[in-house]
């Protein structure tokens, strides 16, 4: 008999963590001066799920400035097996496309995931202060050394 090859294995308790930022959230946000924008306070609604068997969150925001929307992203988490990192798969209206997924970790509450491009470092800051609020950095660096602030914002659960 043929074996199944695309029977799905089960996820793991590394891909249910990610269940932590499931939800609607809305969150306050500082967008902080760059190339890209001026600084200033913004709100955002952010939907997330787990799907997938359970292996992915699939994360979409919207930002809104002066109640307009200023900028959305589509995020994809994971837990690779292969090398035993967190992923993220990100793309927002920027337009950019990533050449490779943000990498990293855990430690304690906190979920730090870094990538790189021609154009830079990012690092992405998630820190679960409760089951109904998280807070998230998103830093920039050139040489991925010296940091700075890009977003700094607070997600309260949507009851």
């Amino acid at each position: 008999m043929a074996q199944d090859h695309l029977a799905a294995s089960s996820s793991l308790p590394e891909h249910a963590r990610l269940s932590a930022f499931a939800g609607e959230w809305d969150g306050e946000e500082v967008v902080f001066p760059s190339r890209w924008t001026a600084g200033g306070p913004a709100t955002s609604r952010t939907v997330a799920r787990m799907d997938l068997n359970g292996f992915y969150l699939i994360q979409d925001s919207v930002q809104m400035r002066d109640g307009k929307q200023v900028f959305a992203t589509h995020g994809i988490f994971t837990w690779d097996r292969d090398d035993r990192t967190y992923k993220l798969f990100w793309y927002d209206s920027l337009g950019y496309t990533p050449p490779s997924p943000a990498s990293g970790g855990w430690v304690g509450n906190t979920l730090t995931l870094v990538r790189g491009s021609l154009r830079g470092n990012a690092r992405h800051v998630y820190d679960v202060i409760d089951d109904n609020s998280y807070s998230l950095k998103i830093q920039f660096s050139p040489d991925a050394e010296g940091w700075a602030d890009v977003l700094t914002g607070v997600y309260r659960r949507v009851h």
